[in-house]
């Protein structure tokens, strides 16, 4: 440490010898021996303020390289010795800082690597349906193709194509509602008019497989949240059971309310969930051991995103009676106002 370099060291020397020699003077006019005990008092108190100067600016020098050690990768920011006055609060503030730092780098990291995981999934996702579709166009191109068999390809061509717009329209989906891009509505919705719309989408699916989906609802059912995003959040969690069960399959659908949450339970009678699928199956990209081949496995982590963004929860499991459950609560934000809050005070 260069204590010199420090400019209000220098203008405090200047003041100093000037005050040392005013007083020096002074004491000399009066006697000699008054200005020597003057002069050598000055000097020590002189000498004692930048002793005591150059061992706190050694010490801030210290926290400098210390600082500097951590910036270049130095994992332990060790500063016991700095416990009095303004050192101990900078000392306080420099730990957060650094805690703060260390998070926001572990974060970061975190990102970069699901980025990279997400962009593997995607293009993974994404090159099957597409070496299909190279295979098709192939075929396509050949003369003596029959018009039935072309028919046929076109048919496999308009599918998979829609695979990937859905795949594409979704992952788009989730980003927005990731990023809080979209501002999702808090309105009144009846559950029977939300259940109702979410079946419309996959009524002949359900038809061609043979399959029912049966109620138990009141009716005066209600929860607040946006509808729109809510019917695809149901939709995604019925078309998972629709396509994991089997033919003449019933999936059944309950509603309740009372003055804590409203709850819907969706339940298939199917082959259930394998016990190790159940931590893994709201990732984006998860597919259980049971599910299906034309699957991408981000319909459910859409479900879920868009009813943790209402703050309501989704849970999966195994009913006791055999087949997949999924239980859906949107719970009720009470204010000062509310009915209920009233009641009790």
């Amino acid at each position: 440490m260069s204590f010199f370099r420090n400019p209000e060291i220098k203008k405090s020397i200047i003041v100093y010898v000037v005050l040392v020699v005013l007083l020096s003077i002074t004491g000399f006019v009066f006697s000699f021996d008054i200005g020597i005990t003057v002069l050598f008092v000055s000097l020590f108190f002189m000498f004692v303020h930048f002793y005591a100067t150059y061992k706190r600016y050694k010490r801030i020098a210290g926290l400098a390289n210390e600082i500097n050690r951590i910036l270049h990768g130095k994992d332990i920011l060790d500063l016991a010795e700095y416990s009095e006055g303004e050192l101990s609060i900078l000392h306080s503030e420099l730990i957060k800082l650094t805690v703060q730092f260390r998070e926001q780098a572990w974060a970061l990291k975190q990102d970069k690597v699901y980025l990279a995981d997400s962009l593997a999934d995607i293009s993974h996702q994404i090159r099957t349906p597409l070496t299909s579709i190279n295979i098709i166009t192939s075929l396509l191109s050949k003369p003596d193709l029959t018009d039935t068999r072309r028919n046929e390809l076109f048919n496999e061509l308009d599918i998979l194509l829609g695979r990937i717009e859905w795949l594409i329209t979704t992952l788009l989906k989730i980003s927005k509602l990731d990023t809080g891009t979209i501002k999702l509505k808090k309105e009144k919705i009846m559950v029977c008019d939300l259940i109702k719309k979410a079946i419309e989408p996959i009524a002949i699916s359900l038809e061609l497989r043979e399959q029912e989906i049966h109620t138990k609802i009141l009716g005066d059912e209600t929860l607040y949240g946006d509808f729109g995003w809510t019917v695809e959040a149901v939709e995604n969690i019925l078309k998972n059971c629709m396509e994991n069960t089997q033919k003449g399959s019933i999936i059944r659908i309950t509603a309740l309310e009372n003055v804590l949450y409203t709850e819907i339970t969706i339940t298939d009678n199917g082959p259930g969930i394998q016990k190790e699928d159940l931590p893994h199956l709201f990732e984006r990209f998860y597919k259980g051991k049971n599910s299906s081949d034309q699957g991408f496995g981000i319909g459910l982590a859409l479900a879920r995103t868009i009813i943790v963004s209402q703050s309501g929860t989704i849970k999966a499991e195994n009913a006791p009676e055999g087949g997949a459950r999924f239980t859906i609560r949107f719970y009720k934000q009470f204010t000062e106002t509310s009915p209920l809050l009233r009641d009790v005070n």
